[in-house]
């Protein structure tokens, strides 16, 4: 998430120049005020400075100049919140503006102490809508399609993977099953020049071994008993596109040998045949096997190995990307929800809770078969609870926090980053330096995720030799008495 730890740039639109003077002290150091007197001076001061939100007089303006400046803040890619201040706080012109967006009104005269928490609140919408504007940012010019996640290991794969694409050579890609390793090989094909030809994919592990020869090669009419017609294989199927040969490690050490042939030669024989055929074919392999180390142990030969692995893309399994399973669980929610015709659309602290602790040793598609479940047998709520989860993935512990329900993407990813906290802590017995090398953050990050969650007070108690240090971030601001900064 971004976050802005400095003064927050806050434009102030109102004609009296000594108001500002006023207030700025007042606020402190947390908010830098830039003021302007007109309404044309602000809207151009919208076009080239940066603000976290806009304090407006709303009674030194008509209607019309107020409806501009309301429209200009609210349609910028990240929108501004405007909180308005007004002597008739129940007026037509404050009742439009609310209309018109406005995010907060305050009555004159201001209390300082309820304009610093307006303005706190605007800006964490103002952070909101930044992280919102800047993964939208990022699925545009990074996403591949079925393949999601905000996280740096899935961001550098989609990196690689466009790469790849845009040239002709072999590419293996490893993981864990149900990691989206097929996913990867059509997107490659999807995204390359050869995407309007055919994308053909064989799985070494559906046929016995007897028969994986004459699935990639094919066969001529004799070559067998029952082999009445001529067969093209795989590899003709996809001349001029991609195959992806999934599973490689289970290839027998005869036909591996077949396979490099086809790969050196670009050329395929097919049984009973001494023709050699010419291939135009892109080869992307697949495997959730170690083929290193199966080339050591002299079962995968190293020749194939060198030639499928001019480029290999590792995909992490899901329990080393935790944070992007919110984001893959409102995926599956969204999608099954309309596929089954359901009603279910978001999800319990508690679901999200046992989503997090749960160690998927089935990755992205033991998750996928888990929200479809949950979707199917759902008894027609618009909230996943926890018991809608699978028996193995239930836990007592999270049975009270169904009562908080958590329905727009980012409350479910605070929800979830919270869990992840909290197991983090309670693995380490609340040692802070151990569960942040846990969770991969820096002890600051883990410091402030504590207070932003009202962790701190959960925490299991540290041994004294263990306890770091800390100064928390505090908020400067304190209890004040009101004070009017106009006088009527």
């Amino acid at each position: 998430m971004s976050t802005n730890l400095g003064p927050k740039n806050v434009l102030l639109v109102d004609p009296d120049e000594a108001f500002g003077d006023v207030l700025q002290p007042l606020l402190g150091h947390a908010y830098v005020l830039l003021q302007k007197s007109s309404n044309e001076s602000a809207l151009a001061s919208l076009k080239w400075s940066s603000f976290e939100a806009i304090l407006l007089n709303i009674d030194a303006f008509n209607a019309q100049q107020t409806s501009a400046l309301l429209r200009a803040a609210n349609e910028r890619e990240m929108a501004l919140p405007v909180i308005a201040y007004s002597w008739e706080p129940n007026g037509q012109e404050v009742l439009n503006a609310f209309k018109e967006g406005a995010f907060d009104i305050i009555s004159q005269p201001l209390d300082v102490q309820q304009m610093r928490f307006a303005l706190d609140r605007a800006c964490r919408r103002a952070a909101l809508a930044r992280e919102l504007v800047e993964t939208r940012r990022l699925f545009q010019t990074t996403r591949i399609e079925g393949f999601l996640g905000n996280s740096k290991p899935i961001e550098r794969i989609s990196e690689v993977t466009r790469k790849v694409a845009e040239v002709f050579t072999t590419v293996l890609i490893t993981g864990e099953s149900g990691t989206g390793k097929g996913v990867i090989a059509q997107a490659i094909h999807r995204l390359s020049p050869r995407a309007d030809k055919p994308f053909v994919a064989f799985s070494a592990c559906n046929f016995p071994e007897s028969m994986i020869e004459d699935e990639l090669f094919g066969h001529e009419k004799g070559a067998f008993t029952g082999a009445l017609q001529p067969r093209r294989g795989r590899f003709e199927e996809a001349n001029g596109g991609t195959i992806f040969i999934d599973e490689i490690g289970d290839l027998a050490l005869p036909l591996q040998a077949k396979l490099l042939r086809a790969l050196q030669e670009r050329t395929v024989e097919r049984l009973g045949s001494n023709v050699a055929r010419p291939i135009d074919v892109r080869v992307i392999c697949a495997t959730n096997r170690n083929l290193e180390k199966m080339v050591q142990e002299g079962s995968f030969r190293e020749d194939l190995y060198f030639r499928i692995s001019v480029v290999k893309i590792q995909i992490p399994a899901l329990r080393e990307h935790r944070e992007d399973i919110p984001l893959l669980a409102e995926h599956f929610l969204q999608n099954f929800a309309r596929v089954h015709k359901k009603s279910a659309r978001a999800f319990t602290a508690g679901y999200l809770s046992a989503l997090a602790r749960h160690q998927w040793p089935g990755n992205v598609r033991e998750l996928q078969n888990v929200i479809e479940r949950s979707v199917v047998l759902a008894n027609g709520n618009e909230y996943l609870g926890t018991n809608d989860l699978p028996e193995e993935l239930k836990d007592v512990s999270t049975a009270e926090e169904d009562a908080v329900r958590v329905g727009s993407f980012h409350e479910s990813v605070q929800a979830f980053k919270k869990e992840l906290v909290r197991s983090a802590l309670r693995m380490h017995s609340g040692n802070r330096l151990k569960a942040a090398m846990e969770l991969g953050i820096s002890r600051c990050y883990l410091h402030r995720l504590l207070n932003q969650f009202s962790l701190a007070d959960e925490e299991p108690a540290q041994p004294l030799a263990e306890q770091e240090p800390f100064v928390a971030e505090r908020d400067e601001l304190q209890p004040q008495r009101q004070v009017a900064i106009r006088i009527a």
